[in-house]
């Protein structure tokens, strides 16, 4: 079958596309044209000319400087400042387990001060108890941010009592450094 038996089979023309002046539509039958680059002479004017002062050149001893460039001078800034940065870190790590070593020997010095082994027990009671406190709430589903906000307002204030007891009895106890 030729093309123009598979056109005759399909759609006829309208009368007005029957009638069209092909010449009235031959942008369609062909590409868009290119766009072109304007020519002009005005680009050349801001070229920099060589000869003027405003050429800044390399001095002599370029070589031999030990910072060469901007962006070699703050690189060489960053790692010093990382290197302070990394000092106070490891400063500031050792004071730390120099402090929990002397909690360490606190609590072993004084293990057998009453007032520091009442401490120790009733934190553990007191976590112990609003523990499966909490634990029985939650699996009657009558836990909510009001029961433990207010069971932390009342943790707070036997924080504070418990400070002032503790300060009463280590006059009467007092501990070892």
């Amino acid at each position: 079958m030729s093309y123009a038996d598979a056109a005759a089979k399909g759609p006829k023309q309208s009368p007005e596309e029957v009638s069209c002046d092909p010449l009235q539509y031959r942008h369609w039958r062909r590409a868009p044209a290119l766009p072109t680059v304007e020519k002009s002479d005005d680009s050349v004017a801001s070229l920099i000319d060589v000869d003027s002062p405003h050429v800044s050149s390399v001095p002599s001893d370029f070589e031999s400087q030990p910072i060469k460039t901007e962006t070699q001078a703050e690189r060489i800034d960053r790692e010093a400042e990382a290197r302070e940065a990394r000092e106070k870190a490891q400063e500031a790590a050792e004071k730390a387990k120099a402090k929990a070593s002397r909690g360490g020997q606190y609590a072993r010095a004084n293990s057998d001060n009453p007032v520091v082994l009442g401490n120790a027990l009733t934190v553990g009671i007191l976590g112990t108890a609003l523990g499966v406190g909490a634990y029985r709430k939650y699996v009657r589903d009558e836990l909510s941010w009001k029961v433990v906000g207010a069971w932390a307002g009342v943790v707070g204030l036997f924080g504070v009592a418990d400070y002032y007891v503790s300060q009463y009895f280590f006059k009467k106890y007092p501990p070892k450094k």
